[in-house]
């Protein structure tokens, strides 16, 4: 299958600080992506770039095989929805959607029943005449998808679109928009700087810092099988440690060997292995992998956040066991729960 959209060596500096370094990115039909980082790596200048709204120092962007990087914003198959959703605070919902429309000049008859199905798709029928201070933050948010979703892009770019609300109405909006995005058929490409969001709503995943893509996969791949240290510890809690593959589905670390299920590393290379916090268990100290001392235990809602301190460094443990502060513990994993990253800071 050929990608929808292509970067090629997409280069971008604004004065002398280089934002972007050689991105090379595929993107296909119906996928939902997420450009993901921390603020400054680059993900909202390339999606910019993509819009139409910056020109790249170098590179090339295809839009299903057609060179794009000259083409103006409104003559691309693209609608954005921004943070600030720039709604037009004097007409109602009904005529910020149809704005678009009445732009191009449809009739009546189509602008009035492709808003009606906006407004159902977004879950806000019967609320055309309402005017827009009337609503709520999220509810402005499906108006300002659903205005740009009523031109029938082939692409929608999301600019940190859930920023603005508080956390209970973004995870809600989290579920609402991979739902419209399923039911449209379209590609959808967002950027966050929060994992949880991306984890929660992407068919891929592209991570991104300091203006390189760091790593590409789904959810899963990104969360289980970090390819390095930026990844492990940016996306979710991680205990990250340096050690030695010893030879394939054999690592040292902390003065002790263990069974992993990585291979095809150098032998007696050095690497970084990330524990997730939730794949230690505190187990009895006849059946520990490793010893400790219980330095700090914290309530999180759902679980405990316990670490314990060992001769060689401080341990986060996830559990839903309470434990006692001073008290000598054994640390139990799986090969399975150990995952090996070679030390290369690049994708």
């Amino acid at each position: 299958m050929k990608p929808l959209i292509e970067f090629k060596n997409i280069v971008k500096s604004f004065d002398d600080t280089l934002v972007l370094k050689g991105i090379n990115l595929d993107i296909y039909q119906n996928e939902f992506v997420t450009l993901l980082g921390p603020s400054g790596c680059g993900k909202t200048t390339l999606l910019r770039i993509l819009g139409g709204f910056l020109e790249a120092n170098s590179g090339e962007v295809f839009f299903d095989e057609i060179e794009i990087s000259n083409l103006p914003a409104h003559k691309r198959e693209l609608n954005t929805v921004f943070q600030r959703y720039a709604l037009f605070p004097h007409m109602n919902v009904y005529e910020n959607i149809a704005f678009g429309l009445k732009i191009k000049k449809d009739s009546k008859d189509i602008i009035d029943q492709k808003v009606k199905r906006m407004l159902k798709l977004v879950g806000l029928s019967g609320f055309e005449e309402r005017n827009i201070d009337q609503l709520s933050g999220g509810q402005q948010q499906r108006i300002a998808i659903a205005r740009a979703l009523v031109n029938e892009p082939m692409v929608l770019l999301l600019d940190e679109p859930l920023g603005a609300l508080d956390l209970k109405l973004r995870k809600e909006m989290q579920h609402e928009l991979k739902e419209i995005q399923q039911d449209v058929g379209i590609t959808f490409i967002y950027v966050t700087h929060d994992q949880e969001e991306a984890l929660t709503m992407s068919d891929k995943i592209v991570v991104l810092n300091e203006g390189e893509i760091q790593q590409i996969g789904t959810p899963m791949d990104i969360y289980n099988e970090p390819e390095n240290r930026f990844v492990a510890d940016f996306i979710g809690a991680s205990n990250i440690i340096e050690g030695t593959m010893i030879k394939d589905r054999l690592v040292s670390f902390d003065g002790h060997e263990f069974e992993c299920v990585d291979y095809g590393f150098s032998e007696q290379e050095d690497i970084d292995i990330v524990l997730r916090p939730e794949d230690l268990d505190i187990v009895d100290l006849k059946d520990a992998k490793i010893t400790g001392i219980v330095d700090s235990v914290l309530f999180k809602g759902v679980h405990y956040e316990i670490v314990v301190k060992t001769i060689h460094r401080e341990l986060i443990i996830h559990s839903t066991d309470i434990t006692e502060v001073d008290k000598e513990v054994g640390i139990h994993f799986y090969p399975e729960d150990i995952h090996v990253m070679s030390k290369l800071e690049a994708y």
